[in-house]
């Protein structure tokens, strides 16, 4: 399913357009495989770290959506808060005088305790790109189980530290199939609105996007949908408008128009260290320790929880083994961490009342990307911006909504690329596996049909009308999909199911799952928004309820 067609293959104009594309693309070996540079932030200070003893009110796993949410809330209620980060605090910049690494030149700060690169998109014109770099604690984690790699954010603000920034509420009519246990008059009166106030999310100025340069890729993805039939959407995101028009002056240092997305943004972007997390810290109540990595919890003689933490080097060895009690304890480690914790706590028998629920209920969010090659008159421009800004709807008709996304290598690469979002039914399921000491999650590639065959609804009619190919260099050799991936995972604590209906833990009182893990599988669009409208409902039930 993998492999180009035949007939793809002798597609007319294939070779005047193969060429211009496959010249783009050894130019972009040269732009994104150049040599590793080695400028990595500093070791983060320890001095405001748990100490080992310590007995908190809350702790809260994990520092991404869910996470900021609950501490955010539960401080403004009067409550003590503690969150653990499995990764680095990015307050410190490296030797080059930047916190983040390029796009297009990976580093020790680009990836989680890897000695070579794994980026997404992992070829040019067949040519792999990745590259040796340090291995550190860095901001992204290709963490591969069997049959899927999932991208995951590592550092306080999670998967806000590396995600596109796309804010997208999904449409009411779809939001049923979603969180069928979930009030929509309430989420869609009251927590997301509430949930896009506080990240900061809106659209680009219209009259600016159609002007912009560095939008050509964007007005290109547009002109093929709507010839072909297709509703182009604006979707609102998290960067700062104005900022980036500075960016187009040429007055302030750049970010997005320089590429910066997969390994983080060193300005521009409100992340959640912009947003929730700078208002959770302006609480004066809750502290944070990054590279803390949370391995068990169990339920304490004297009430409460016990969670023994180990404390992280930047090499990723454990420095130190803590030992602290927690009254209550949320689970915010993002779908794949939390799952993966729950599931050994059960199976170990730490946390022995947990249902048959956890782990179960995993989804994709129903990923695959794809590239086309488009005709020389179809230039979709040098300078791209790396935040997204609108996207193809076929959900209704194919079951498809697909990001018009941006290929920043700095050169004209003739190319349309899109990562879509699908209604891929196939759910997968965590387990533990005591022989490894791990917990493996049960997905196989194949699973990624659906996904493939409802991109096409948008992309093959595309390729039709407009006599263009879809590109085979991308990905491997002779290779249309991205179908080895994931950026938006989630499930695995289902809402409803591993929880009650608002995050509480089934059989042990005072545990908490309040991140991605709560929604099964699937939010027919990029998932931040829904998963911070939904911490914001449960925690204000949970505190007016709860404490």
């Amino acid at each position: 399913m993998d492999d180009v067609s035949p007939r793809e293959a002798r597609s007319p104009g294939l070779s005047r357009r193969g060429f211009i594309a496959g010249t783009g693309s050894i130019l972009g070996v040269a732009a994104l495989g150049g040599r590793a540079a080695t400028a990595c932030a500093a070791t983060v200070s320890t001095a405001a770290s748990i100490p080992a003893g310590a007995h908190v009110p809350v702790l809260v796993i994990g520092t991404g959506y869910g996470g900021s949410v609950a501490a955010l809330r539960l401080a403004e209620a009067g409550v003590n808060v503690h969150m653990v980060e499995m990764g680095m605090a990015w307050d410190t910049p490296g030797s080059d005088g930047k916190i983040f690494a390029n796009t297009t030149s990976p580093d020790g700060r680009s990836y989680w305790l890897r000695t070579k690169s794994k980026q997404p998109l992992s070829n040019f014109l067949g040519f792999p790109i990745d590259r040796t770099i340090p291995r550190y604690t860095g901001v992204l984690d290709a963490e591969e189980f069997g049959g899927i790699i999932v991208y995951q954010g590592r550092g306080v603000g999670g998967g806000s530290l590396v995600n596109g920034g796309m804010a997208v509420t999904p449409k009411r009519e779809n939001f049923g199939a979603i969180l069928p246990s979930v009030n929509a008059d309430e989420m869609y009166g009251t927590y997301y609105p509430r949930a896009n106030a506080g990240l900061g999310a809106s659209v680009i100025d219209p009259a600016w996007f159609e002007s912009a340069a560095c939008y050509q890729y964007t007005r290109v993805g547009r002109k093929h949908a709507q010839r072909s039939g297709f509703p182009f959407v604006f979707v609102p995101t998290v960067y700062d408008w104005d900022y980036m028009q500075q960016e187009a002056a040429g007055t302030v240092p750049k970010s997005a128009l320089a590429g910066e997305i997969l390994y983080g943004n060193n300005h521009g972007k409100r992340s959640l260290q912009q947003t929730y997390l700078a208002r959770v810290r302006a609480t004066g109540r809750v502290t944070i320790s990054p590279l803390h990595k949370v391995t068990s919890v169990a339920p304490a003689a004297g009430g409460g929880y016990t969670v023994v933490i180990d404390q992280l080097t930047t090499t990723g060895d454990t420095a130190a083994t803590k030992t602290v009690t927690a009254d209550r304890v949320f689970f915010a480690a993002g779908s794949v961490g939390t799952s993966k914790l729950l599931v050994k706590l059960k199976a170990t028998g730490a946390l022995p009342n947990l249902n048959g629920e956890i782990g179960k209920g995993w989804g994709d969010n129903g990923n695959v990307m794809c590239g086309r090659a488009n005709h020389l008159w179809d230039p979709t421009g040098s300078l791209q911006a790396s935040i997204p800004t609108g996207g193809i709807d076929n959900w209704a008709a194919g079951g498809a909504f697909a990001e018009v996304a941006p290929l920043p290598t700095g050169i004209e690469t003739y190319a349309s690329f899109y990562l879509a979002i699908t209604k891929n039914p196939n759910r997968g399921q965590f387990s533990w596996n005591a022989s490894a000491g791990r917990a493996d999650l049960n997905w196989q590639t194949a699973w990624k049909q659906p996904s493939i065959d409802m991109a096409k609804s948008i992309f093959d009619k595309i390729n039709r009308k407009e006599g263009t190919i879809y590109r085979t260099d991308l990905f491997g050799t002779a290779k249309i999909w991205g179908d080895h991936l994931t950026y938006h995972p989630l499930g695995g604590a289902v809402l409803n199911r591993a929880t009650d209906n608002h995050g509480r833990l089934h059989g042990h009182p005072g545990l908490y799952v309040i991140d991605g893990a709560l929604i099964p599988g699937n939010t027919s669009v990029n998932p931040f928004v829904t998963i911070t409208a939904l911490a914001e409902r449960n925690i204000e039930k949970i505190i007016a309820t709860d404490l």
